[in-house]
């Protein structure tokens, strides 16, 4: 049995088993995807925090420029 173009076949329905199913696995999918994206931005944020501090140690101390005076 092969496709003709342009016809689409329509939809087998599916149980509300499968529905049931269906859902809980979106759900459990979901939380997991959100876990893991807070993961990464939690190790993100502590990448950038010790790059800065590490910028900052070897940078030395800032210094207070003097005032020009006035001519």
């Amino acid at each position: 049995m092969t496709k003709t173009p342009g016809k689409a076949e329509p939809q087998k329905p599916i149980s509300k088993a499968e529905r049931e199913a269906r859902k809980a696995f979106r759900q459990v999918d979901a939380e997991k995807a959100m876990t893991e994206h807070e993961i990464a931005q939690k190790a993100f944020s502590e990448r950038l925090k010790a790059e800065r501090l590490e910028r900052e140690a070897a940078a030395p101390p800032p210094t207070k420029a003097q005032p020009k005076a006035k001519k």
